[in-house]
């Protein structure tokens, strides 16, 4: 199942890209049904906290407790330091990452937490993530707090 909604968070991703934004995408699913899905806006929406996750977040809207700690995120790229605050609040009990090699987050403090963190490390997220460093790197380290 890794497979279908990772393809969903890199079709949000490719989306903000064309939108002119960060390529990253994230998906919230529950009892393998889409409860919210995603990507960064902080370009387009000139917004300080949309990324990736957190607008899948947002656009699942309010979820009663039990359904996060019985929820998955999916995410193109390893989770900020606020994105996985947001994981730990919410008590996500597991995220599934595209690929951690362009930016590793904070999967150290999450598993610390007891969340399980499963990196796939897809060639398509990768080459997606390098690209866009390569071509806007500006606004890939204000993206990242550089």
């Amino acid at each position: 199942m890794h497979d279908k909604f990772l393809k969903i968070a890199i079709s949000e991703a490719k989306k903000g890209l064309q939108e002119g934004g960060i390529p990253i995408g994230s998906v919230l699913v529950h009892d393998e049904k889409i409860l919210g899905q995603g990507h960064n806006k902080r370009v387009q929406d000139g917004s300080v906290v949309l990324h990736g996750e957190m607008d899948a977040l947002e656009n699942a809207g309010r979820q009663l407790a039990s359904v996060y700690k019985a929820s998955v995120i999916y995410t193109t790229l390893s989770p900020c330091s606020m994105c996985s605050g947001a994981i730990l609040l919410y008590g996500i009990p597991k995220v599934i990452v595209g690929e951690n090699k362009t930016f590793m987050g904070a999967e150290e403090h999450l598993r610390a937490n007891g969340v399980e963190v499963i990196i796939l490390n897809d060639e398509t997220c990768i080459s997606m993530m390098t690209d866009f460093i390569e071509n806007r790197p500006e606004l890939w380290n204000e993206d990242i707090g550089v």
